[in-house]
């Protein structure tokens, strides 16, 4: 089975056209989409509609929760925007998402980690950057969770490890955003270097699993500049650059 992991769109449909026009070009079996799908400044209602005419396998990520809790004096601007442009047929879909997912026997999908969907699965926030987490750290988070293959997102950062019992984990990093600062558990920076989008494919062969990552080059800086008109100059940097400042 040959799968093409996407993850962390986050309303950015030119970046996940992009991704698909490569996903074709290079053949899977399957697309499978982590969640954080649509929240930000840039195109959360189009970026939705596409997803619910896929038919991908689909998770909730911590801001689909967000959207939906989402009120004026408690949420953030990005979840709050998105909310703004959802209609009743994209909130109807987004509640039907879940965060984890059994997917098949050997294969696990959650945005987070088995226990919780805005927890780092693969990483730790340590002296304001967010590094390789200890196998310790991954071991704890990854709980009674057997399955060969486990599939996370919300780190943004791309990765793949095969842990001493012998299970693959694996994030694709994100399609749409390549640099952001967050504040829980403590405040640090994810830089990415690059505007590129980025997603995974993963094949099983001869009884063990593959992983090859891959960068999208699209026009980054459209979506820059519709953040910019949206009054975000963060993500436009952000978008541009792939960097925070």
């Amino acid at each position: 089975m040959r799968l093409a992991l996407v993850s962390d769109i986050h309303g950015n449909l030119p970046a996940l056209e992009a991704v698909v026009a490569d996903i074709r070009r290079r053949g899977v079996d399957q697309v499978i989409c982590l969640g954080d799908n649509l929240s930000g400044p840039l195109l959360p209602r189009e970026t939705a509609q596409y997803l619910m005419a896929s038919g991908w396998p689909t998770l909730a990520g911590n801001h689909e929760r967000q959207i939906l809790e989402w009120r004026p004096d408690h949420g953030g601007a990005s979840d709050g925007y998105a909310l703004s442009t959802l209609g009743k047929p994209e909130l109807d879909w987004l509640r039907s998402l879940r965060p984890m997912w059994q997917w098949t026997t050997d294969i696990y999908l959650c945005h987070g980690t088995p226990r919780q969907d805005d927890e780092h699965f693969l990483e730790t926030p340590r002296g304001g950057v967010l590094g390789l987490a200890t196998a310790a750290e991954i071991a704890e988070r990854q709980g009674g969770q057997n399955s060969t293959l486990i599939a996370c997102g919300h780190s943004h950062l791309p990765r793949f490890l095969r842990t001493a019992g012998g299970a693959c984990l694996v994030n694709p990093g994100s399609v749409g955003l390549q640099a952001y600062v967050d504040d829980e558990p403590e405040r640090y920076v994810v830089e990415r270097g690059t505007p590129d989008a980025n997603y995974a494919i993963v094949e099983q062969m001869a009884g063990a699993w593959h992983c090859s990552q891959h960068a999208v080059p699209y026009n980054h800086r459209e979506m820059a500049a519709l953040a910019m008109q949206r009054g975000r100059p963060d993500w436009a940097q952000a978008l541009r650059t792939g960097y925070v400042g």
